[in-house]
């Protein structure tokens, strides 16, 4: 697991939670989406592959279990329920229907970071490419460089999280708000000026695009097949 970066999404309706664990994770090298709801995390998984989820299973609207169960067969994503005291029998009931772990609230971070790791070690998300060429240009995303001929570029986070989508979902078109939902960002004119200068490391001529496209009306697409 040298140098992956685990994408994680945290599902909780309570903001406090959310923050928390957020934060803590940020402060480990995680990445973190947060998600208010079991509604608003099925929208994020539609457009993010996530390599692990932090679930409420209490929340308004649909529940933890619910969430689980509905997405399930779509979704191998690994499940770490949190469980307020008291909700002993949806604990046992989520690890049934497919959650891979569970964490009764209150917890410590230190726990939840340690059941993580466990978790990530073994799944098989961490095989996802990270390393990919074409033509004249080699991305590599666990050393965070692009090459381009015989120039070298480095990758920050945000840029990472784009590549890493787009080259894992080839074909796929990226709109701005899926792009936003990505890196926590809601300012359309920010997003056009990260593809740009993604834009400036891959491609021969910036200004007419080969690989990383605009799709007119409809966002962005990675061309590399």
């Amino acid at each position: 697991m040298d140098n992956f970066i685990a994408h994680i999404l945290v599902v909780d309706d309570d903001e406090g939670i959310r923050s928390l664990v957020k934060k803590y994770l940020n402060e480990n090298n995680y990445l973190v989406n947060t998600a208010i709801s079991a509604e608003d995390a099925s929208k994020k998984i539609n457009i993010i592959k996530y390599d692990l989820i932090i679930l409420d299973i209490m929340m308004p609207g649909k529940s933890g279990l619910e969430f689980i169960q509905e997405n399930r067969k779509k979704l191998d994503t690994p499940i770490i329920l949190l469980t307020a005291k008291g909700e002993a029998n949806e604990r046992v009931e989520g690890l049934q229907i497919g959650a891979d772990d569970y964490l009764p609230k209150p917890f410590e971070p230190k726990e939840l970071i340690l059941r993580m790791k466990n978790i990530l070690s073994k799944t098989s998300k961490i095989s996802q490419k990270k390393i990919i060429e074409f033509e004249n240009v080699k991305i590599d995303l666990k050393k965070l460089i692009i090459f381009k001929d015989s120039l070298e570029f480095k990758i920050n986070n945000t840029e990472k999280i784009i590549l890493e989508q787009m080259i894992n979902n080839p074909g796929k078109i990226f709109s701005r708000e899926d792009i936003g939902n990505l890196i926590d960002l809601d300012k359309e004119r920010s997003i056009d000026v990260i593809i740009t200068r993604l834009r400036k490391k891959i491609e021969i001529n910036p200004k007419n695009p080969k690989f990383l496209q605009t799709v007119r009306g409809t966002g962005y697409v990675l061309w590399i097949e």
